[in-house]
């Protein structure tokens, strides 16, 4: 029971790391404080996380 709990905590810890890195690309994007090779490699990050996510779902079945 208590594997399932860390499992589920990953899960969303790689979830609302994607959707922070996400937002704050977006914030920054609209103040123009942000350069486009920064903006790529923050949602590259944001897109990995997203992945481990599902990987780490997929893996309960």
């Amino acid at each position: 029971m208590k594997e399932k709990n860390v499992k589920d905590l990953v899960t969303l810890i790689f979830k609302a790391l994607a959707l922070a890195m996400g937002v704050a690309v977006v914030a920054l994007s609209i103040m123009n404080a942000i350069d486009v090779e920064t903006a790529i490699t923050m949602l590259g990050i944001g897109c990995a996380s997203s992945g481990a996510a599902l990987l780490c779902k997929r893996g309960d079945k």
